[in-house]
């Protein structure tokens, strides 16, 4: 059956052609993707964290891959924010014009992060921010922000003073109920919420008797949590008024749908693209194949439609 076929769907004040964005840090700033997919195809590009000051990030080793996943512990490298700003904003610009570039924004402390998106606010290709405070492989920031409710506030009510452009906040599984960080978040200011973050996890070289990993744990990621990511996106999505940008383990289109089913309004693929850098395309092609199957015209009619 042929049918007009309408992929548009908001993210708060954000509007996307399509509800298929990249996760932070795993697409860089998209240059090294360029020569695969079609940039402007996707619904927006979301960079790797950057932080006010350089960050070196944890020693090697710090990828394994595991069964169904990887872990990780990169510990949010990146050159700083005037460095990003000079050679990744400027590249998004010339090479990706009209792709809303939302920035992942991290950071040491309350300050750091303000300072980064008041270095950001002077760049008009930026559309959005998403606040990270729930990466899991850095000693001080991070994760201490998403695991404490009053901790998130403060962090996101600062951001949400330095800026009126959309703010998603990031959230980290590794916590007894997201819930009450989620509306911890949406009471201090955050118009959207993204899920789910890493899942801490360890493998161990049996013949070395050492962690694959130099700094011992990492984050896991990868289709074998997306039940766990699927789970909590269903969970949030009934907590708070915000859209959900629902994330963990997306490998199709038909991945993705599982997703907007449980309240997700847009999706983001990450581990998938280091296994194809094609991956986010033949998502966004499987969604539209599975609307054309359905017989659905309007895909954010599937937002929230599961029937639990």
């Amino acid at each position: 059956m042929s049918i007009d076929l309408d992929l548009t769907v908001r993210l708060g004040d954000l509007e996307l052609k399509n509800p298929v964005v990249t996760a932070s840090g795993t697409f860089a700033s998209g240059r090294e993707f360029a020569d695969f997919v079609d940039l402007t195809r996707l619904g927006a590009l979301v960079t790797k964290g950057v932080s006010a000051q350089p960050w070196q990030g944890n020693a090697s080793p710090r990828i394994a891959e595991t069964p169904s996943g990887m872990l990780n512990s990169i510990g949010l490298q990146n050159p700083g924010v005037d460095a990003f700003c000079e050679r990744d904003l400027v590249w998004l610009a010339q090479h990706a014009a009209g792709l809303p570039v939302i920035v992942n924004v991290s950071g040491h402390s309350v300050e750091d992060y303000v300072a980064v998106v008041e270095r950001l606010e002077r760049e008009s290709v930026v559309s959005a921010y998403e606040v990270n405070i729930s990466c899991p492989n850095v000693d001080e920031g991070g994760l201490a922000f998403g695991t404490s409710c009053v901790a998130a506030d403060q962090v996101v009510g600062a951001c949400r003073a330095a800026t009126r452009r959309p703010l998603i906040v990031k959230l980290s599984p590794n916590v007894t109920d997201i819930t009450e960080i989620a509306r911890a978040v949406e009471a201090a200011g955050a118009d959207a919420v993204s899920l789910i973050n890493t899942l801490l996890g360890m493998s161990i070289d049996v013949d070395t008797k050492r962690p694959h990993l130099a700094r011992g744990f990492g984050g896991l990621s990868g289709p074998a949590i997306r039940p766990v990511a699927v789970r909590m996106v269903w969970q949030v999505a009934r907590a708070v008024t915000v859209p959900v940008l629902g994330m963990g383990g997306i490998m199709t289109g038909r991945d993705a749908i599982e997703f907007l089913l449980a309240g997700a309004s847009a999706t983001a693929v990450g581990t998938a693209n280091f296994v194809d850098p094609t991956a986010t395309m033949r998502v966004i092609d499987g969604i539209e194949e599975y609307c054309r199957e359905q017989g659905i015209s309007r895909v954010r009619d599937l937002i929230g439609a599961v029937e639990a």
